[in-house]
């Protein structure tokens, strides 16, 4: 049984965890990371990455169909087909570059990587099971960057028709139906990619609304996008199971009408959770809430020396959240004196069109109790949405009443995802309306939006 000690041991090579590790390696730091899969998490390999491209290859595949159907912009196309085997397979090319591009920036860090399992088995001490048998390391600080993993229902287990995000990223073949059960980002975005493709998508939500988290008028774009793509939804609708005959979903209605929804495949998208089992915590008494790892502003567990990052900790779940958190405990350990305090944390949801929240909507502004003041400038009145036939949507910007300090900014339309860094860098900087509107933006751009929103705020838009 081998044995070694460390400065830095890193649970987890996903993206908090993996940013982490190089960050430590740079500042010169003994660094290991333990990974039981590929780099890169669940971001690269299951989620964030490979999501993106299905979704950018069914939004290519719909234009090609647009084109053959109407002729538009003087454009001639044969009706197109799909092989989703050879999607799939682009897609993990894209993976497998990013994840080797991972352990190479390990390797140039100086980070050494084990492929195991870890599990603690004292504050002091981590037992890691590999292939060739059992390491134990001794590091003087350890980071949990384990990230988290889908929730399953207990009556629609995975298996068979039923899947996971994980196993509608692998499909090679389009189901003709498919039941998303969960209306919220991940559901949706899967759910509109395979309705380009050409699914007869049925997205069933219990709350009374699509992506509960976000307001209606951000979600109402979103809702006339998925009926103009024949997707249908229905809220307030709960899943039961599997028909007795296993061909589809048994749903009830808030009216308590229950009907059997036929489906080839049934995705279910319902949440995730914290991924904590496994790693012994609970016999070192380190304090969770509802499954998470509870920390502090600078990512300290109830353990000295032990740190948590990433989506073990709750929400919010997100890649860039946990990649900050990861760069700010490297330094912490180096001895940089390093707090949590980011005014904001993006949250885009990439459904078509797409949504951004940074910071505060108007409603949560007030009950915050800030006076607000708001901009709300449409995209239908911007000449670059106008040429890439995409109108839909707005930039809305919440600001305080007083002094015009930005409090939040949102966004639905295509390709706001974009957007998203602006308005984070404007909340972190301090922006007031007067900063954003006094800032000469390009044009055309679909930034010009932004501009014209804060404009609007301060009453004196140009453009409408």
């Amino acid at each position: 049984m081998n044995q070694r000690s460390c400065k830095a041991l890193v649970i987890g090579a996903g993206p908090g965890g993996y940013v982490a590790a190089i960050r430590a390696g740079q500042l010169g730091l003994d660094t290991i990371v333990v990974e039981a899969e590929r780099p890169g998490g669940t971001c690269l390999n299951i989620g964030c990455i490979p999501s993106k491209a299905l979704i950018h290859a069914a939004e290519e595949f719909e234009s090609a169909k647009h084109r053959a159907e109407t002729n538009a912009l003087g454009i001639s196309a044969s009706a197109p087909t799909i092989d989703l085997a050879r999607t799939i397979a682009w897609k993990d090319g894209i993976v497998q570059r990013l994840t080797g591009g991972v352990s190479g920036l390990l390797r140039k860090a100086k980070v050494t990587t084990i492929h195991g399992t870890a599990k603690f088995r004292d504050g002091r001490t981590v037992e890691v099971t590999t292939a060739e048998g059992v390491e134990i390391i001794k590091p003087e600080h350890t980071i949990i960057a384990t990230g988290s993993a889908a929730v399953e229902l207990p009556f629609l287990p995975f298996g068979g028709k039923v899947m996971s995000s994980t196993e509608a990223l692998a499909l090679t073949e389009v189901p003709k139906s498919l039941v998303v059960v969960g209306g919220g980002y991940i559901g949706l975005e899967l759910g509109t990619a395979f309705a380009k493709f050409g699914a007869q998508v049925t997205i069933v939500e219990a709350a009374g609304k699509i992506l509960p988290q976000y307001d209606s008028e951000l979600t109402r774009p979103v809702a006339a996008r998925l009926a103009h793509l024949g997707v249908e939804v229905m809220t307030g609708t709960k899943a039961k199971g599997l028909s007795p005959d296993g061909a589809g979903l048994v749903v009830t209605q808030a009216d308590g009408t229950e009907l059997t929804l036929p489906a080839d495949k049934i995705l279910v998208t319902v949440g995730r959770r914290p991924r904590a089992d496994g790693l012994g915590l609970e016999a070192m008494g380190v304090t969770m809430e509802r499954g998470a790892i509870r920390i502090d502003e600078r990512c300290r567990t109830s353990m000295r020396g032990l740190y948590a990052i990433g989506d073990v900790t709750g929400e919010p779940m997100l890649a860039h959240r946990a990649m900050a958190q990861g760069e700010m405990v490297a330094d912490i350990i180096a001895g940089e004196n390093r707090v949590w305090d980011k005014i904001a944390i993006p949250a885009v949801c990439f459904t078509d069109p797409e949504i951004v929240s940074v910071g505060l909507s108007p409603d949560e502004a007030k009950a915050a109790g800030h006076d607000v003041v708001f901009g709300h400038f449409p995209f239908q009145a911007n000449g670059r949405a106008m040429s890439v036939e995409r109108e839909d949507g707005f930039v809305r910007i919440v600001a305080r009443k007083s002094d015009h300090l930005v409090l939040g900014v949102q966004a639905v339309g295509a390709g706001v995802s974009e957007l998203s860094s602006g308005f984070a860098l404007a909340l972190e900087m301090g922006a007031r309306l007067e900063d954003i509107a006094g800032t000469i933006h390009t044009h055309p751009t679909r930034g010009e939006v932004v501009q014209e929103a804060a404009l609007k705020a301060l009453g004196r838009a140009l453009h409408i």
